[in-house]
């Protein structure tokens, strides 16, 4: 007995559905919701360093705060500079919840990364958001560092754990803090959550924006002494050095 009528087409079609591009409105020809034009006037960025993703005049190189202060991550992985539109589409996701915009957004980084694992690059074993502080959440009603990682862990096929990595102290907002300030006002603000273990892992840490990289070195050193093999850093975008 069959308690479902006997259909032989598809129930939903997605890659038919006609898009329009989120960023100028005209129609789309692939199934993402950005045009091909668009895209390709995104700020992609170029020369860079090679740990912490800094945009440099040449390739190859790595910059002088890297050098004089090496980092604990290995390196920092970003399609884009944190300039428009790019800039906006991340306000406007993060701020004012357009979750499409961060979907968008992450469905490009993670092409981004299929396209770089092609060319050798290591696939980690885990993807970790950076975690948000309580109120913060609580104000904003979601971590967007957590929504970018579990869009990732989908499109990459690599788990994701939001729970690993606790924010233990509410600290002040750090775009509003200079670099030696962001470094102070990270001090003891992460753990590792009880009974978690990351031992010889390869684990890359998911973030919208790197600024001074500060939190990404307090998460990093944290998880390489607690054991971890490797850490990269996977974001949006980089923002270029102050007065450039």
């Amino acid at each position: 007995m069959r308690c479902q009528p006997r259909y032989t087409g598809s129930v939903y079609k997605w890659l038919n559905i006609d898009q329009c591009c989120l960023l100028c409105s005209e129609p789309s020809e692939r199934s993402m919701p950005i045009c091909t034009a668009c895209e390709t006037e995104l700020p992609w960025l170029g020369d860079h360093c090679q740990t912490c993703a800094l945009p440099l005049p040449a390739s190859g190189l790595t910059c002088g705060q890297c050098l004089d202060q090496p980092r604990a991550f290995e390196r920092v992985i970003a399609p884009w500079t944190y300039s428009f539109p790019v800039d906006s589409l991340i306000t406007r996701f993060k701020h004012s919840a357009k979750w499409p915009l961060g979907r968008l957004l992450a469905e490009l980084l993670a092409q981004f990364l299929d396209h770089r694992f092609d060319e050798g690059l290591e696939r980690p074993h885990l993807l970790i958001p950076v975690p948000l502080a309580t109120k913060r959440r609580r104000q904003r009603g979601f971590n967007q560092a957590a929504m970018l990682a579990g869009w990732l862990g989908v499109s990459l096929d690599i788990p994701c754990d939001e729970s690993l990595l606790l924010r233990v102290q509410d600290t002040s907002a750090q775009q509003d803090l200079n670099a030696e300030a962001r470094r102070k006002n990270l001090h003891n603000a992460f753990a590792l959550a009880p009974g978690a273990s990351v031992k010889g892992l390869h684990l890359a840490l998911i973030d919208d924006v790197l600024t001074t990289g500060a939190t990404a070195q307090a998460l990093a050193r944290l998880l390489m002494d607690a054991g971890a093999a490797q850490v990269d850093v996977y974001c949006l975008a980089r923002t270029p050095k102050p007065g450039t």
